[in-house]
């Protein structure tokens, strides 16, 4: 399927349809889930890159398990607005998910959102170790969660 705007998004879903989102970096993948009334984020877990079509592999496995019917992916836009190497980056991970995953795509503003993320860890007190390993499915969490109100927004 393609990639869409998350209006867009919003007008395929049904009623109990859930949504994966996912925080694309170099070296993870970060992972979170929402309920099926699309209220609540919630951090998944997080996949350590290798080659793409073993990425995909564990993707798929996680949209069936958890009968996903949507993906929304952080764009990670420079502050100024612009999109840079990395927003490329994902962009292209994106469109070839597109062509092997046959699901309705959209992309969330992901600015801050790991900032945000370690954040919340540091003051939450959490070791060095410990933040590693949940920052990537908080950021998703966090950038689902953006998306999730959003469609809330548009249902009103």
């Amino acid at each position: 399927m393609a990639v869409t705007t998350l209006k867009d998004l919003h007008d395929t879903l049904a009623t109990g349809d859930r949504v994966l989102g996912l925080d694309v970096g170099a070296k993870t993948i970060g992972l979170a889930l929402s309920d099926p009334t699309r209220t609540v984020a919630t951090p998944l877990e997080t996949i350590r890159r290798r080659k793409f079509s073993e990425d995909l592999i564990r993707l798929k496995g996680i949209i069936t398990e958890h009968r996903v019917r949507a993906l929304v992916v952080g764009l990670p836009i420079n502050m100024d607005g612009s999109e840079g190497p990395r927003a490329q980056s994902v962009r292209q991970f994106a469109a070839n998910c597109a062509e092997a995953i046959d699901l309705p795509i959209a992309f969330w503003d992901e600015r801050l959102s790991t900032a945000a993320v370690t954040r919340v860890l540091l003051d939450a007190d959490r070791s060095r170790k410990r933040r590693s390993e949940l920052v990537d499915k908080m950021a998703a969490s966090f950038i689902l969660q953006g998306a999730l109100d959003f469609l809330r927004a548009a249902e009103s």
